[in-house]
């Protein structure tokens, strides 16, 4: 059967983690409470940099956009799963499953590109730190996160046109806790063989290049701290640079387990929980890196709190 307007096919089956009456609840709370946690503390981290003036800089506007990047990760993935599982319906329409696969391709590259504009940031700031203000002005800042949004927009919109154009066979279970592309292409019945090169080539290109772009940022990074001959300038260059490096690393860590547990294994219980970390457990722990190992975003969000203290 064709897609579309040249088929009858109208929802999917996401099975998700299991099917165990009794695990249902448990996973309801969970995800739910990771969910919850992972909201409101990016929404901490935004509200903390529009409110306070000392954290209006290029670091902070694009770990804004990072924030809420995940912000809207997540909402395009667990509310969707909570509402199955308390539902007991796992059934979602055609045209929420293309929208879910729409989102899940678009928000990561976000992701990718935007770590990869931070770590520029910072490669300006410890190398060329006298010139840091007029490099990395304004409108370069914002033309940079227009080029990031343009290009996840392009990329995903790419994969959804090609996708419309699928058969699918009998077979509508997906077999993960969400619609994500490679486990929707293996129940077409059409050749998938140019969705398959255009992801190789996509990971290749959003994924790899800019991988090898904070590592070169970073190699500079670490050569322009050596040549320092004060211990407190060294200091100071690491702090600027920790809570970024633990990011990528999570981000590009989780992913990578994801690529590798799906090609070394086909129980889609570890695929389900490899994706697990790279969808929701991320977003969660951003906010509390960026929080817990920068001084100026404690401060920030310290006074936030005793405001809302004071008021109450």
């Amino acid at each position: 059967m064709e897609v579309g307007n040249q088929t009858g096919i109208t929802e999917f089956i996401l099975l998700g983690f299991s099917e165990d009456p009794e695990l249902q609840p448990i996973l309801l709370g969970l995800f739910l409470s990771m969910y919850l946690v992972t909201v409101l503390g990016n929404l901490l981290i935004l509200l903390a940099i529009c409110s306070d003036s000392h954290l209006h800089t290029p670091m902070y506007f694009f770990l804004s956009n990072l924030s809420f990047i995940d912000v809207c990760f997540s909402t395009s993935i667990i509310p969707k799963m909570l509402v199955n599982i308390q539902t007991e319906n796992k059934a979602i329409s055609y045209t929420d499953c293309l929208t879910q696969v729409y989102f899940t391709m678009f928000f990561p590259i976000l992701d990718t590109l935007l770590l990869t504009v931070m770590a520029y940031d910072r490669f300006v700031a410890i190398c060329h730190p006298l010139h840091y203000m007029v490099i990395m002005n304004p409108h370069l800042c914002v033309l940079l996160v227009l080029v990031t949004w343009f290009i996840g927009v392009m990329t995903s919109l790419l994969h959804i046109s090609l996708m419309t154009r699928l058969t699918f066979c009998k077979d509508f279970d997906i077999p993960h806790f969400f619609c994500e592309l490679t486990q929707i292409l293996k129940l077409a019945c059409s050749d998938t063989s140019l969705h398959s090169a255009l992801i190789y080539f996509m990971t290749g290109v959003l994924g790899v290049f800019p991988l090898l772009g904070i590592l070169f940022s970073y190699s500079r990074i670490a050569s322009s701290i050596r040549k320092m001959s004060s211990p407190g300038g060294k200091q100071k260059a690491f702090s600027t640079c920790g809570s970024h490096l633990s990011v990528v690393s999570l981000f590009y860590g989780t992913g990578i387990g994801v690529y590798f547990t799906s090609a070394v294994t086909d129980s889609s219980q570890k695929i389900s929980v490899a994706s697990m970390m790279y969808t929701v457990v991320t977003p969660l722990l951003n906010p509390f890196i960026y929080s817990l190992r920068n001084k100026n975003m404690k401060g920030a969000l310290g006074r936030i709190l005793s405001k809302a203290a004071s008021c109450l």
